[in-house]
């Protein structure tokens, strides 16, 4: 049984630009510039030298504790560099440059495939934190960590993502139309270190291709323990817990995580990203990506090297037909605004979004009218209005009363307000500031 979830909208979804056009890989630059934070947590310790030069998919960087994860060289070539740049995590982050010489030692030839069979579930974890695999969704957080739940914690379901809910990206729609069987593989590889028996993978219906694609992969290996569940489109089906009590009914506390209710959630490309490294030994030094808008001359889903920078991307996709009023890393509900195009794509870039000056709204905010639409809208049954107006008036005490650490970022309440107010803003403002304090 399907169930809803209280609220959500409906934004022009604007996928069209490119949710029928298949992979394209894009050139690799002459200089990468990798971060050694490219997920939640510390950052990687570099292991590389300047001057020193390394091999694709070469270790450079270290995880730093156990919520970490590795980095490797996505060219081979020589260190030049490992200094502070611009990420999308700071505007210091430390990277490792390189610039890129030599040969290719892995891509585009065909690799040994292990035998999972052969594979006890310690090992396969091993391989899945040694590739350095993050979730893929955006959250980036270690993949290795989220497999590996605590001892007093039992999982009985992994639930697979392939819901792609933000408007305008299509990348995870055409890994699923594109490679079906190899995310079964992912899925079957994930169960395994989980040790559950039921795997739902839950795909919004605007994605029909994708969910023929994958029905067909699940009756392929008569399984009966793999179920395609087609989903209502709406925004934010695609978060953690809207998807868990769509897909099983389960409610996951105020608070609390998937796995308090047994889940355990995993993005559609990080299931493909753990077929990658368990099987073929892959480290995770690619992704596929969603270069999209109205203003770009060759929008498209492109395969891209961790490093590469925004205006390289641009450049291989024939450029602007007029200057972006915003740059968006990832989708306009959830991404990150991009003062520059000098930043690198890491792990948790799912796209790059470029927007027309008639697409965007540049009206001052004004005074809260009472409404009531973002209370009616808030996936998590929160008060918007009442926690904008206490972070206005500095009120934190107020705010914290409100549950803000409920808020999941999705950008409803914002969206959908006539007063124009940045709530969402507004409750990342109180959940920074009584973090703080804690």
């Amino acid at each position: 049984m399907i169930h809803s979830f209280h609220g959500g909208i409906h934004p022009p979804e604007n996928k069209h630009f490119t949710n029928r056009i298949p992979f394209k890989y894009l050139s690799v630059p002459q200089k990468c510039y990798i971060p050694l934070q490219q997920h939640i947590g510390k950052p990687a310790t570099p292991v590389v030298e300047v001057g020193q030069f390394v091999e694709e998919g070469q270790l450079i960087g270290q995880a730093n504790g156990l919520i970490s994860a590795n980095v490797h060289a996505t060219v081979p070539g020589k260190v030049v560099e490992i200094a502070e740049y611009h990420t999308p995590y700071s505007e210091h982050g430390l990277c490792v440059v390189i610039e890129a010489e030599g040969s290719f030692s892995t891509s585009g030839k065909v690799r040994e495939k292990n035998d999972m069979a052969a594979l006890d579930r310690d090992a396969i974890l091993e391989k899945v934190k040694a590739a350095g695999i993050v979730g893929l969704g955006g959250a980036a957080f270690p993949t290795a960590v989220k497999l590996n739940p605590p001892a007093n914690r039992t999982i009985d379901t992994l639930i697979i993502n392939g819901s792609e809910c933000e408007p305008y990206l299509t990348v995870d729609d055409m890994l699923m139309q594109t490679h079906p069987e190899e995310i079964i593989e992912g899925i079957q590889i994930s169960m395994k270190i989980l040790g559950v028996s039921k795997a739902f993978i839950g795909v919004e219906k605007n994605k029909a291709l994708a969910i023929k694609a994958l029905q067909t992969a699940v009756t392929s290996i008569k399984s009966e323990d793999i179920s395609v569940v087609p989903l209502r489109t709406r925004y934010p089906q695609g978060a953690e817990k809207q998807l868990i009590y769509t897909i099983t009914g389960r409610e996951v506390p105020s608070g609390g995580l998937p796995m308090d209710v047994n889940v355990v959630v995993q993005n559609v490309g990080t299931i493909y990203a753990i077929r990658e490294a368990v099987l073929f030994d892959k480290p995770l030094i690619e992704r596929y990506i969603t270069v999209t808008g109205k203003i770009v001359q060759k929008p498209g889903n492109y395969k891209v090297r961790f490093g590469t920078r925004v205006i390289d991307i641009l450049e291989e996709c024939g450029g602007l037909t007029e200057n972006p009023a915003k740059i968006i890393m990832g989708g306009p509900m959830c991404g990150l605004a991009l003062n520059h195009m000098d930043i690198p794509i890491v792990k948790g870039t799912s796209g790059i979004l470029f927007l027309a000056k008639d697409e965007v709204e540049v009206d001052s905010f004004r005074p809260c009218i009472r409404c009531g639409r973002c209370v009616s809208v808030c996936p998590m049954n929160l008060m918007p209005c009442d926690l904008g107006n206490a972070v206005e008036k500095q009120r934190y005490d107020i705010a914290e009363k409100l549950h803000p650490f409920d808020c999941i970022m999705c950008g409803s309440c914002s969206y959908v307000c006539p007063s124009k107010r940045p709530l969402s803003h507004f409750i990342k403002v109180v959940q920074t500031v009584l973090s703080a304090k804690r």
